[in-house]
């Protein structure tokens, strides 16, 4: 496991994975819809993504809100980055209950790997992430492959998957839902815990401060790495957020989920070297 001792790496991983000022242009499309099965305005993505660059990564952002709360937005850090951005809504509780959210996710993320070509990205270098609750829906559809198989997509077919201190057990809103405290932990289904597997696509999960953090959070992410390194997955790290909490950690997050891109698939020529 990593501990990140934040300020010099930040700074590093800043310089490195930047591109300069003026170097790429960007377009912003708002209210893209995602599925027509659904009359809903939260089932709509705003997409921000390179003008002139072809082939660029894309990175799919669920936003946190604890499946409660929070709408789609474009995090600044990933804004001219020479990446393009998928910022997803999606339904919450509880005008839906589990798992109608994540059926959404699954549908804005197959959206996403059917129509990027046609935007100018790769559909080989599609990225999902997200926040608290967003960090819950990315872990369960890049390890639950029946989300996006309900859309004609494969989970292993994404380029990675980086959760930002997302539940690894089932989520306490869908054990609100059932009833059960939050002291009572649950590891069915509807848990990321409950699907490791050593195929799952390369994965940097991140969390705050483990003295900052919700209730449990980091402990429950650290099971979740130690046991998808104890299934053999190939390709996963945790990073934890030394002194920031789970609403602050987002920022240098970002910076990290930028290199984590970077690494798979170096920057376009121009960008800041370290």
């Amino acid at each position: 496991m990593h501990l990140l001792f934040w300020l010099g790496t930040f700074l590093t991983i800043s310089a490195a994975s930047a591109l300069p000022a003026g170097a790429e242009a960007y377009r912003t499309e708002e209210n893209i819809p995602y599925r027509t099965d659904v009359t809903n305005d939260r089932c709509r993505l705003t997409l921000y993504l390179p003008s002139e660059q072809k082939d660029f990564p894309t990175v799919v952002w669920f936003h946190g809100g604890g499946l409660k709360n929070g709408d789609r937005f474009v995090p600044e850090e990933l804004k001219n980055r020479g990446l393009g951005v998928v910022a997803a809504g999606y339904r919450l509780y509880p005008s839906v209950k589990c798992p109608g959210y994540l059926d959404d996710a699954a549908a804005a993320v197959a959206w996403t790997m059917k129509n990027i070509e046609r935007y100018g990205g790769s559909r080989k270098k599609i990225f999902v992430s997200g926040h608290s609750a967003g960090g819950y829906l990315t872990s369960m559809l890049g390890l639950d492959k029946r989300w996006l198989a309900a859309y004609g997509e494969n989970p292993d077919t994404l380029a990675g998957l980086i959760p930002f201190t997302g539940q690894a057990i089932t989520h306490f809103t869908i054990r609100e839902e059932r009833g059960i405290k939050d002291t009572v932990p649950v590891i069915d289904d509807m848990a990321p815990l409950h699907h490791v597997r050593k195929d799952a696509p390369p994965m940097l999960i991140i969390t705050a401060d483990r003295n900052h953090e919700l209730l449990g959070r980091y402990e429950e992410n650290a099971y979740f790495w130690r046991m998808l390194k104890l299934v053999g997955h190939p390709q996963v790290e945790i990073l934890e957020l030394q002194g920031f909490d789970h609403g602050t950690m987002q920022k240098p997050a970002h910076e990290l989920l930028v290199n984590f891109v970077r690494k798979i698939f170096p920057a376009p020529e121009g960008a800041k070297k370290p």
